[in-house]
C-alpha cells in the first residue's frame, strides 16, 4: 500500500512537470501588479534556482513554502537578506520564526520584504512648452509586504503552513484626464495599494530515503486597481520534490550530501517553468550550489556557496549565503544572506 501510494504521488508530479513543459508556447505577459513579490532575495534559495519548494530551510521557508517551517528544531530562527538587483533597485528580506513548544503546537513566522527603486525625476504633460511636458520633482517608488506566518506538523510525515502579508505599494501621484459634459480636466490622483494576499502549502515526507514532496500556492489575492486598470498579484501554483541523493549510496567518506531539488512552476503572468537546484554540503559545514531555470530570457543559470556553523560545532548556529546570477544584458546580480538559529 505504501509503495503504491509513492507511485501514485511520483505519477501525478512527473505528469505536472511534463504538463508545465508542454505549455511552453502559451504567453502569458503584463497579467500581474506587484512584481517585486517575485523576485527572490535569499542566497540559498537564488543559488538553486529557486527550487525550494519541499526542503526545510526555517524561517527563510516564510519566502518558498511555508509548510518548511513546521520542521525546525530550534527555539528560534532568523535570517537577513541583501539583494543587489537590476537597474540599481535593492531588495530587503527579514525573516524570524519562533519554536516556543517544540513543534507541539506549531512554529509561528514573520517576514519582511522591501524594496528601494532610487529617485524618479517627476513630469506631467504641457503642450503648451516645447517640450510637451513640466518637471514636477524628484519622487519616490516604494514597497513593502509583512507577514505573519504558521506551521505545524500534522503527523511525523505532513505538514502543512500558511502566511498572510500585508502589501503596500506606493507609485506616487499622477494626474488623469477627467471628461465632464464634453469637457476635459486634470485631477490628482495618489497610486496607493494595501491589499491582504495569502500563501500556504504542504510538504509530505515519503519515508524512502530522504524523498520529500511539496506543494505551495504563493501571492493569492482579490484583484485591485488603480486609476483605472485592474489586475492581481503575481499567483504561482508549485510542486517539488527533493532527495539527498547520496543517501542511495553506501556509506561515504567524511560527512558530506548532495541535495537535489526540482520544482514546477505555473505563473499567472509568465510561461510554465523547471526549476533545479543542487546543492553539495562537506562536513555539514561548507556548501556550493548551482541552478537553472527553464524559460527565462536572461537569468537561466546561478551558482552559490555557504557557510554553516553548526558543521564546527552544535552550539553555533551562525549561516552565511552567497550567490551569483548572470543576468545576460543585465550584467550580473548578487545576493547575501546571513542568519542564525539557537
Amino acid at each position: 500500500m505504501k509503495k503504491s501510494y509513492i507511485l501514485r504521488m511520483g505519477f501525478l508530479v512527473g505528469f505536472f512537470l511534463f504538463q508545465f513543459v508542454s505549455a511552453q508556447d502559451y504567453q502569458k505577459l503584463a497579467q500581474s501588479g506587484f512584481q517585486f513579490l517575485s523576485v527572490v532575495s535569499d542566497a540559498r534559495g537564488a543559488s538553486m534556482a529557486e527550487a525550494m519548494t519541499s526542503l526545510r530551510i526555517g524561517s527563510s521557508s516564510l519566502f518558498f513554502n511555508p509548510a518548511g517551517m513546521a520542521e525546525m528544531d530550534q527555539f528560534m530562527d532568523v535570517a537577513l537578506s541583501h539583494n543587489s538587483w537590476i537597474a540599481d533597485i535593492t531588495h530587503y528580506t527579514a525573516s524570524l520564526a519562533i519554536n516556543p513548544w517544540q513543534g507541539r503546537y506549531g512554529v509561528i513566522g514573520f517576514s519582511i520584504q522591501s524594496v528601494d527603486y532610487g529617485d524618479f525625476l517627476g513630469t506631467t504633460v504641457n503642450h503648451n512648452n516645447e517640450l510637451g511636458y513640466d518637471d514636477t520633482g524628484i519622487f519616490s517608488v516604494t514597497a513593502m509586504a509583512a507577514g505573519l506566518g504558521y506551521a505545524k506538523r500534522l503527523s511525523d510525515k505532513f505538514s502543512v503552513g500558511g502566511q498572510i502579508r500585508l502589501i503596500e505599494q506606493d507609485l506616487g501621484q499622477s494626474e488623469i484626464a477627467v471628461i465632464e459634459a464634453g469637457d476635459t480636466s486634470q485631477t490628482t490622483v495618489s497610486n496607493k495599494l494595501s491589499p491582504l494576499i495569502f500563501d500556504f502549502g504542504t510538504q509530505f515526507k515519503t519515508g524512502i530515503k530522504s524523498l520529500v514532496f511539496g506543494m505551495s500556492v504563493r501571492n493569492f489575492s482579490k484583484e485591485v486597481k488603480y486609476a483605472r486598470e485592474g489586475f492581481q498579484a503575481p499567483l504561482v501554483f508549485t510542486i517539488g520534490i527533493s532527495m539527498n541523493v547520496f543517501d542511495l549510496f553506501s556509506a561515504l567518506p567524511y560527512n558530506q550530501s548532495m541535495m537535489v531539488s526540482i520544482d514546477g512552476s505555473h505563473h499567472r503572468d509568465h510561461p510554465e517553468q523547471i526549476k533545479i537546484g543542487m546543492d553539495y554540503k562537506l562536513l555539514d559545514a561548507l556548501s556550493l550550489r548551482v541552478g537553472y531555470i527553464s524559460n527565462n530570457d536572461e537569468n537561466d543559470f546561478s551558482f552559490g556557496c555557504g557557510f554553516s556553523g553548526s558543521g564546527l560545532s552544535k552550539y553555533t548556529g551562525l549561516k552565511i549565503d552567497y550567490s551569483y546570477t548572470p543576468f545576460g544584458v543585465f550584467d550580473n546580480v548578487q545576493r547575501w544572506t546571513i542568519g542564525y538559529s539557537w
